[in-house]
C-alpha cells in the first residue's frame, strides 16, 4: 500500500509527496494566503453560424457552441464572468475573407476596450491573446471584432473561437 508524505521546512513551504511506480512525485505549494486553485476554470466556445459585421464597426462576436466549460461561466450573451478571482489567459480568433484595410479582434473588459489584437490587411484569422485579472464576481470579458470590409465571419471551431483558462489565483 502506498502512502502520502506531507512535510514542511523552515521557509514555510509544505511538500506533499506520493510514491509512484518509478519514484516519488512531489507537489510543492507556494506560500500564499487564501484559496489555492489547482484546477482553475477553463472554457472554449466557437461560432456555429456566420455573423455579418458592418464595414469598420467594432461588433460584439457571438459564440454559440461549447467545446468545454468547466464552470458554466460563459453565458448565452457570449460574456465570460468567472466565479473565481484570478489571472486569466484569454485567446480569441475571428476569421473572414477580408483582403484589405484594418481588421481587428479585441478583448473588452466590463464593457470597455481592454486590449487590441492584431491589425492587418490580410485575409484569414485575426487573433488576440492577453492576460487579464478578473475579480471573480463582477468582472467580465467579451470579444469584439471589426473588418474593413463588411462581411460574414467564418463559423467554425478552428476560425472563430473564444477560449480562456485561469493561470493563477488572485
Amino acid at each position: 500500500m502506498s502512502s502520502i508524505v506531507v512535510s514542511g521546512d523552515t521557509s514555510g513551504a509544505i511538500t506533499i509527496a506520493a510514491p509512484a511506480v518509478a519514484g516519488t512525485n512531489t507537489l510543492t505549494l507556494p506560500a500564499l494566503t487564501g484559496t489555492m486553485q489547482i484546477n482553475g476554470p477553463t472554457f472554449s466556445y466557437y461560432q456555429s453560424s456566420n455573423q455579418t459585421l458592418s464595414s469598420g464597426t467594432l461588433t460584439k462576436i457571438t459564440f454559440t457552441t461549447s467545446e468545454w466549460d468547466t464552470t458554466s461561466g460563459m453565458y448565452s450573451s457570449s460574456r465570460f464572468t468567472p466565479t473565481i478571482a484570478g489571472y486569466y489567459q484569454v485567446n480569441a480568433g475571428v476569421a473572414a475573407g477580408v483582403s484589405a484595410g484594418n481588421n481587428y479582434v479585441t478583448v473588452y473588459k466590463n464593457g470597455s476596450l481592454y486590449k487590441l489584437g492584431n491589425q492587418g490587411g490580410t485575409a484569414g484569422n485575426n487573433t488576440v491573446s492577453v492576460l487579464v485579472y478578473l475579480n471573480g464576481s463582477t468582472d467580465y470579458i467579451e470579444i469584439y471584432a471589426s473588418f474593413a470590409v463588411g462581411q460574414a465571419t467564418y463559423a467554425n471551431s478552428a476560425y472563430t473561437y473564444f477560449q480562456s483558462s485561469m493561470v493563477r489565483g488572485a
